[in-house]
């Protein structure tokens, strides 16, 4: 909703990151709010001088706007059109694969790294999944669903039906919902999908985030070029991702470890949806547990792709601890001549805090080790370079002697 008369003013001197475009006005930078804004609003954002800079959705909190615009004009249909057909445009020159037919699956839109602060859009066949993070994104659903059809028609392609996931944001919850179906078509979900020939279930309806990491498909690609002969264990499995490339790739077997009982099932249903049986053993249990107790030796490939243990800054200390702990067990199980993909997903633990946790896991796992690849998110997952933040997802491999 455009509140015409709502406006932040920022304190004097705190509009320098937003001259350079940063996307987010933190609370402690604003000095007053005008026009009693409720979540979710369009608020212009005014230097300490009374200068427009933009204008954002508004939400209280930590970050209470949301950069849309650096001007005074009302985001739109067309507005969202615009940045979605931008988004399309990169997807398509940058997933050669997506044109070749092998994958089909993959995020439209990145948040920040597609200037849409607050909104999660991925493809799955010809379903798109919304997820809002914000009260105006959600607020703003049907246009951003109206947008994504007009664009796709215009592109020559077809969207079968437009999904929006919603996001808990304080006390607004939201609903899930089907905003756009197309004429003579049932929505089915879970749906199958492929990503690099792989192929999976995906259900966006109860499964996590929009139902699949597509944050991962390089880093599974190149898993599945490390697999030919390997002994593999796929940590924190999810729903089978890695232990798929790793048995397409040639792994003599994979075995998958999740807390999750829902999670090992549907991880099942994948490893025997691409034609591989009796490949390994998918256990429900802790994997941190299993991992301290497996023989060493056992494996000569591991996965270690642990959720975020810390989403806010003030957990970062405990997750560098259970980073450090996690990956020097797990340097000190695998075979001689191993290798290992960790990964951390923590926004707040940036590449150098976590590539200095893993150092120290090497020295206590007391085994020589050696960086052999640096990996990040895919070119769907863009990083905004005014918002370093939004390089959420790194990972090492790891050569161990």
């Amino acid at each position: 909703m455009d509140n015409k008369s709502a406006a932040v003013i920022l304190k004097k001197g705190k509009d320098q990151s937003l001259q350079r475009f940063h996307p987010w006005v933190f609370s402690g930078a604003v000095a007053k709010i005008l026009g009693d804004p409720e979540n979710g609003d369009l608020v212009k954002v005014l230097s300490s001088d009374g200068t427009l800079i933009g204008k954002g959705h508004f939400q209280r909190g930590s970050i209470m706007v949301r950069m849309l615009v650096w001007d005074d004009s009302t985001p739109d249909l067309g507005f969202f059109k615009d940045r979605i057909s931008k988004a399309l445009s990169l997807r398509a020159s940058s997933i050669p694969e997506i044109k070749a037919g092998s994958t089909d699956c993959y995020r439209l839109v990145h948040g920040e790294g597609d200037f849409l602060p607050g909104l999660i859009v991925d493809i799955y066949g010809k379903t798109a999944v919304l997820q809002t993070h914000s009260a105006g994104m959600y607020q703003s659903r049907n246009e951003i669903a109206e947008a994504i059809k007009d664009v796709f028609q215009e592109n020559n392609e077809t969207i079968d039906a437009i999904y929006s996931k919603s996001t808990p944001i304080g006390t607004f919850k939201g609903d899930d919902d089907y905003l756009y179906i197309r004429d003579g078509y049932t929505p089915v979900c879970p749906i199958k999908v492929k990503e690099n020939g792989c192929l999976f279930w995906v259900d966006w309806e109860k499964g996590q985030k929009t139902g699949f990491f597509l944050d991962q498909r390089d880093n599974r690609n190149l898993v599945r070029k490390f697999s030919s002969g390997k002994t593999v264990l796929n940590l924190f499995c999810y729903t089978g991702g890695f232990s798929v490339y790793a048995l397409r790739g040639g792994a003599i077997l994979c075995d998958s470890v999740d807390s999750s009982q829902t999670a090992i099932d549907a991880c099942k249903d994948n490893i025997i949806l691409n034609g591989f049986i009796d490949s390994g053993d998918c256990i429900c249990t802790d994997a941190i547990e299993y991992l301290k107790n497996v023989e060493t030796g056992k494996y000569s490939l591991m996965i270690v792709d642990p959720p975020a243990f810390a989403k806010h800054l003030s957990a970062k200390q405990n997750a560098l601890r259970a980073y450090k702990k996690l990956n020097a067990m797990a340097i000190e199980k695998v075979a001689k001549g191993g290798v290992v993909f960790t990964f951390s997903c923590s926004q707040v633990v940036d590449k150098n805090d976590f590539a200095l946790a893993v150092f120290s896991a090497a020295a206590l796992a007391k085994r020589k080790v050696r960086i052999i690849h640096r990996l990040t998110q895919p070119s769907d997952h863009p990083v905004d370079i005014c918002h370093p933040e939004g390089e959420y997802l790194k990972g090492l491999v790891l050569y161990v002697e």
